[in-house]
């Protein structure tokens, strides 16, 4: 018969079976604004405009890093989904945008199904938290680009905001304060300074970290989403600014909302920084100026309110994280963080 498809090595039945296992999945996602179901050419959406004058749409794209190494050294591919979604989502959320709808991709060396299930699986679960519809995506199967058992992922998230409400930071000043959102551990930065710090140590992924958790286990905790919080938030309170904290930590993702001579000087308590990140400098021997400069050391966003709806806006975030703080205030400076450790 001559040379297949097979044969050199993309197995197109594995995709059909692929596609049967997740439509339920995905369909979990799905609300009255998805008009198709997964297999079409695209994915069809119709945002609720009521109550928006002028929409704007937000995007945002992203993918795991090489976190996923950890996954799948551990064989563990259900979170890493919800990684991707949280790395996209958390993004917008930025802007003030509601998540509207996401799409994924995965490629990998061979097409695995329940493995890929897997991965779509944590992908839509992200999305349920994000309020966010999974409405299409693609799995590529690239023999000779990749190894069989290794894969990537990136999403690309979309949200709805109202032009008038967009959050731009650039009303922040002097006096205003930051409000600090707690993140779940190391989220899904700064993993090749983790497997090198591992490395170094002859550390294993399945050594103990804790009565409950193995290392492996510790370091693969998926991404938090705040898609409740900022919406509950947005209710009640003006934001001037929203950070999203990832790699380069507080001294390079909050200067990304701060206006020209306007700084934030951070108070952060030791007490609020998760034991993982006091594992990996011991690990490494990395500097702890370093480690503030690739990781997010417990604060997954800042949020920008003026001083007289810092109270107010506390409060409604406590009742979805009872680590929210206030964590600093705006000062008149031309340097953009300054880290007080408590």
């Amino acid at each position: 018969m001559g040379l297949t498809y097979k044969d050199a090595g993309v197995d197109k039945n594995k995709g059909y079976e692929e596609v049967k296992i997740i439509k339920d999945i995905v369909k979990k996602t799905h609300g009255k604004e998805v008009l198709a179901d997964i297999g079409g050419f695209a994915g069809l959406f119709a945002p609720d405009l009521a109550g928006i004058k002028n929409p704007v749409l937000v995007s945002g794209t992203d993918g795991v890093g090489t976190k996923i190494k950890l996954a799948m050294e551990l064989n563990k591919h259900d979170t890493v989904g919800i990684d991707l979604v949280a790395m996209c989502v958390n993004d917008i959320l930025c802007q003030g945008a509601r998540p509207l709808f996401f799409l994924d991709y995965i490629a990998t060396g061979k097409l695995q199904v329940n493995k890929m299930a897997q991965l779509v699986r944590g992908v839509a679960d992200g999305c349920q938290q994000a309020e966010a519809a999974l409405i299409g995506g693609e799995t590529a199967e690239m023999p000779g680009i990749y190894q069989e058992d290794e894969y990537d992922l990136a999403g690309f998230a979309v949200g709805l905001v109202d032009k008038e409400k967009i959050i731009t930071g650039e009303n922040i000043k002097e006096g205003d304060i930051a409000i600090s959102l707690s993140s779940s551990g190391v989220h899904s930065n700064g993993f090749s300074l983790v497997r090198a710090a591992l490395d170094i140590k002859g550390i294993k992924l399945t050594d103990k970290f804790d009565d409950e958790k193995t290392i492996g286990e510790k370091l693969l905790v998926p991404t938090k989403i705040y898609a409740k919080e900022i919406k509950a938030l947005l209710k009640e309170v003006n934001v001037k600014g929203i950070a999203h904290i990832t790699g380069g930590g507080l001294y390079e993702n909050v200067p990304r909302i701060l206006p020209q001579n306007i700084g934030i000087e951070f108070d952060i308590k030791r007490s609020d920084i998760d034991k993982i990140f006091y594992a990996i400098k011991d690990w490494g021997e990395v500097s702890e100026k370093e480690m503030f400069q690739t990781f997010n050391m417990g604060i997954g966003m800042v949020i920008v309110v003026s001083e007289k709806e810092a109270s107010k806006a506390l409060e409604i975030l406590k009742k979805f994280d009872d680590k929210a703080r206030i964590c600093g205030k705006c000062i008149v400076t031309d340097e953009k963080v300054k880290i007080n450790l408590e």
